[in-house]
């Protein structure tokens, strides 16, 4: 038995001339159904856990040396300050975390380039490139209680005069009971 026939044979049968072409595409029938379904969840999560904007600004900045931390908190405060490079949250909410470090291009120590942002002495983000100034943080939801702290490997990787961090109370999350 030859499938010699079969060769020349087309995949698709061909649309007569001068007919209409189908004007949807599977990729954007496809598109639509995924932003129809985002829409929808995001929707639902919204209405669901709807969190409300803070109405005073709570902002807390430390650096860049040699100044010291600077906070403006509304009654009651949402953070305290515990060290130089560490703060304890007090109120629960959606907090970014913001600052820039600047590595000591002069460093020639033993111990390898590190910068962690971490949470209750948990790592959140490591910087580790020595070459270029980088931007740390982001936006995190927090505990009250929970620590955070900007630790560097060694006191004189970063230039302290040009780093600095902060935090900023974003929303305060309001569940249904």
């Amino acid at each position: 038995m030859s499938l010699r026939h079969m060769e020349n044979m087309p995949l698709h049968h061909a649309s007569p001339p001068g007919a209409p072409r189908p004007c949807w595409k599977p990729w954007a029938f496809s598109a639509l159904v995924i932003v129809l379904l985002v829409c929808s969840f995001s929707t639902v999560a919204f209405t669901l856990f709807p969190f409300k904007a803070v109405s005073e600004p709570c902002v807390a900045k430390f650096g860049p040396l040699p100044s010291r931390w600077q906070m403006a908190s509304p009654k009651p405060p949402c953070v305290s300050q515990i060290a130089d490079w560490e703060l304890k949250i007090l109120r629960d909410g959606l907090y970014s975390i913001y600052g820039e470090v600047t590595p000591n291009k002069t460093y020639k120590e033993p111990a390898p380039f590190e910068v962690r942002l971490r949470k209750n002495k948990g790592i959140i983000q490591v910087l580790t490139n020595n070459a270029i100034i980088q931007n740390v943080g982001g936006t995190y939801e927090l505990h009250a209680g929970d620590i955070i702290d900007l630790i560097f490997n060694a006191e004189h990787q970063v230039l302290k005069n040009n780093t600095y961090w902060g935090v900023i109370l974003l929303a305060n999350p309001q569940f249904i009971s």
